[in-house]
């Protein structure tokens, strides 16, 4: 940072009367990870950034290349609110270095900047705003469970939802650290809520998506409860989707809409959604990350799982709002809020732009209940399903090289590991169902 900006930071962390500075990132799960300053050492890491062992976190470096280097972004710079106000704290989203001050390429931020740094290359800045949706159970013994912490449904309100003083502590806090919140309510399940915050650009969106669910647990453990973005915690009920709305910006104009346009969509956001459905499957691999996240992809729970388009359709994969002018977009409905943010819109962006630089158009939108149609009527429509499970999306992952491409290697290779040992845990593990369906029979 520049001397003047520094100073001019520092002299706001003063007034705050901040006395710990969370330096914060990310691993390639998105999990948060930081290591926490005194406000003594604020100047040093502004102008010459922190030193941390990178050995140890999820998919960054082998132990004999573990320095790396954490660079504060002060535009993310916000006092975290539910902290105690003596001994206040502050937080900086920080990019990955390592030696020679590069960019680390397995450091998820830099991975989305790589790809928001290629559309700017024609004209674009890529805009996403996603709705998290997640769960807040009881804590029984001090631990997690599945136990409801209301019975409420869609948009009910107290008694139903005895976890709205919750939400509204959730949003108070998020508000105070910049975030303009649109809207927050019950979801469909007991116990299941949403809260949205309006769109930005990707990377902002990403950095915000991180922080809410930092400072929806934080929050929830106050009040004795655990929040959960689990993608399908419940079988036999909703899952927690996180729908993920998008477009594009040329000359500081909506890309996406044309009012001449079919729909008053643009060619290019046909481009771009005929993109996404071309690399869905791949996707899918970095948009829904776990084994659990297969268990939210099936018919009849509102999460799409058939790779088509509509614009009033939401059984499809992707929807376009009744909004147009600067509100057009295109809503991808498949991920769930354990993915990491980064990486599933720097994969979104990169099938986007690869579906206008070679104009893909999509097929054309599928209007009807797409959960109601035979597995004949599909097959005629050519609508094919997402992939099945954590190994299906794996393989095509490799099979995609524009999405391999905008991930890099070394994410890739992580990835890889992962999923190897995720499916290999997954199968050798003999489940509650197993016993309850065999023991006493055989």
């Amino acid at each position: 940072m520049p001397t003047a900006d520094v100073t001019k930071m520092l002299e706001r962390i003063r007034k705050d009367d901040v006395k710990f500075v969370r330096l914060q990132f990310t691993d390639v799960l998105g999990m948060p990870k930081n290591a926490a300053i005194p406000v003594a050492q604020a100047e040093k890491s502004l102008t010459e950034g922190t030193w941390f062992d990178g050995s140890s976190i999820e998919g960054f470096t082998r132990i004999e290349e573990s320095d790396m280097l954490l660079k504060a972004d002060p535009a993310s710079y916000a006092v975290l609110p539910w902290r105690p106000e003596e001994g206040k704290v502050a937080r900086f989203m920080c990019d990955v270095y390592t030696y020679g001050n590069k960019p680390f390429e397995g450091d998820p931020r830099y991975v989305l900047k790589r790809m928001m740094a290629e559309a700017a290359k024609s004209g674009y800045t890529y805009y996403t705003g996603p709705e998290l949706e997640f769960f807040l159970f009881n804590l029984v013994n001090g631990k997690p469970s599945t136990e409801f912490s209301d019975t409420g449904a869609y948009f009910d309100l107290a008694p139903n939802d005895a976890s709205e003083n919750v939400r509204r502590e959730i949003v108070l806090s998020l508000t105070k650290m910049g975030f303009e919140i649109e809207m927050s309510h019950h979801e469909v399940a007991a116990s299941q809520h949403e809260i949205n915050f309006k769109y930005t650009d990707a990377v902002t969106t990403a950095d915000r998506v991180i922080t809410q669910k930092f400072a929806t647990k934080a929050i929830a453990l106050k009040y004795g409860l655990h929040a959960s973005f689990m993608a399908k915690p419940i079988a036999g009920i909703n899952g927690s989707g996180m729908h993920t709305h998008a477009s594009l910006s040329k000359n500081g104009k909506n890309a996406f809409f044309d009012a001449n346009g079919e729909k008053g969509l643009s060619d290019t956001a046909l481009y771009y959604i005929g993109g996404i459905l071309k690399h869905a499957k791949a996707i899918t691999r970095v948009a829904n990350p776990t084994i659990n996240s297969y268990k939210r992809l099936v018919p009849g729970y509102e999460a799409p799982c058939y790779i088509s388009w509509s614009a009033t359709n939401r059984s499809a994969l992707i929807r376009v709002p009744a909004a147009r002018g600067n509100g057009t977009r295109a809503e991808f409905r498949s991920p769930d809020p354990m993915c990491n943010p980064y990486l599933t819109f720097a994969c979104m962006l990169a099938a986007g732009l690869d579906g206008i630089r070679n104009k893909i158009m999509p097929p054309d939108s599928t209007d009807r209940n797409i959960y109601h149609l035979s597995d004949k009527e599909r097959k005629k429509l050519k609508i094919e399903m997402l992939p099945g499970s954590l190994a299906e999306s794996h393989h095509e992952l490799l099979r995609d090289k524009v999405i391999c491409d905008a991930l890099g290697p070394h994410i890739v290779d992580t990835l890889t590991n992962i999923a190897v040992a995720e499916t290999d845990a997954f199968r050798l593990a003999v489940h509650p169902w197993e016993i309850d369906r065999y023991l006493a029979t055989y």
